[in-house]
């Protein structure tokens, strides 16, 4: 499991570096085609794990994973809209922060407890977990007044290497804080309906395995996952290329199909870690975000600031501690 834990970080982390470079500042239209590269994929991966007989899925299942489906679609369209506004580096950290926010979410609903044997649903609670939150929180705050307070020359000379400019905005950190809010939203009904499933099948098979339920459960809800974004590719292909009449352009839309590749495989590590007995595994995978601000300086040549950097820091921080104590 640790090496499919690197898998998914390092795919995901590609998906980020892909999907920006191929985001065209100018296209209006770019968040529609990468969503056309990931859906497309993700239908490519449902239907030969559907045809293939390792995943019996129905209508229904997808009816019933709907709400998370369209709240992580949404978050996602969103994220790739910022791209077009803002460093890679930047975006991602915030973006990557919604399991903080997901906690924060979990303890209103659940309450808190400060027993880790409490087996009442309380949200446990101690004090690193604290500090991660605290920690995330802080440097997307501190991240936002760092972009808006810098003047336009540091901006203009910290942009030169990169050949992109990005104006000052309040939309420039607004889109990956919705992406982050929606993701939050998306995680927290996810969990609520993965365990209603989960606990569906046991009660229909009383004999069947508690970690058998959820690997299915693991395996539906994905497949009904990506078949939603399957059929809304279509809906934006139609939108793009047909009522838009816009073309194809191989040098960024290829880009943007790797993207979609790295984001699948990324999906399919990721579940298997999580229905697996290595849970550090989610730490590793918790930083992928780390490697993304790595190949945005290696590939994209952005640059930051210390203050970015030092703003940046408090995030990874914080997620990897929530990912070392999500056990």
């Amino acid at each position: 499991m640790w090496l499919m834990s690197v898998f998914a970080l390092l795919a995901w982390s590609g998906s980020d570096l892909f999907s920006k470079a191929g985001t065209r500042q100018g296209d209006t239209y770019s968040h529609y085609k990468v969503g056309i590269a990931v859906g497309l994929v993700m239908g490519i991966h449902a239907f030969i794990l559907i045809f293939s007989g390792q995943v019996s899925i129905t209508f229904s299942d997808i009816l019933v994973y709907l709400p998370a489906s369209l709240l992580y679609i949404l978050s996602m369209l969103l994220g790739y809209i910022g791209l077009r506004y803002i460093e890679l580096s930047i975006s991602s950290p915030i973006c990557n922060s919604s399991g903080a926010l997901a906690l924060l979410l979990s303890l209103l609903f659940f309450g808190v407890t400060w027993n880790p044997d409490d087996e009442s649903g309380a949200i446990f609670l101690n004090g690193p977990i604290i500090l991660g939150v605290v920690l995330i929180v802080a440097g997307i705050i501190a991240l936002g007044i760092v972009e808006y307070r810098e003047n336009d020359e540091a901006r203009a000379l910290r942009q030169q290497l990169s050949g992109r400019r990005y104006t000052k905005s309040v939309l420039a950190i607004l889109l990956p804080v919705l992406y982050c809010l929606l993701d939050t939203l998306g995680t927290f009904v996810d969990t609520v309906i993965a365990d209603n499933y989960s606990s569906a099948l046991l009660e229909a098979d009383p004999l069947l395995d508690s970690a058998v339920a959820d690997s299915i459960t693991g395996d539906v809800l994905n497949t009904a996952y990506e078949l939603t974004w399957f059929l809304m590719a279509i809906v934006f292909a139609v939108y793009i290329f047909i009522i838009r009449r816009e073309k194809p352009d191989k040098k960024y839309d290829g880009t943007k199909l790797l993207g979609g590749i790295c984001e699948t495989v990324g999906q399919v590590f990721y579940m298997m870690v999580v229905v697996s007995d290595f849970k550090v595994g989610l730490v590793i995978i918790s930083a992928y975000c780390a490697l993304s601000l790595v190949w945005s300086n290696l590939f994209l040549r952005e640059r930051l600031s210390f203050r970015h950097w030092g703003a940046i820091a408090s995030v990874l921080a914080g997620i990897v501690i929530l990912g070392f104590y999500d056990v």
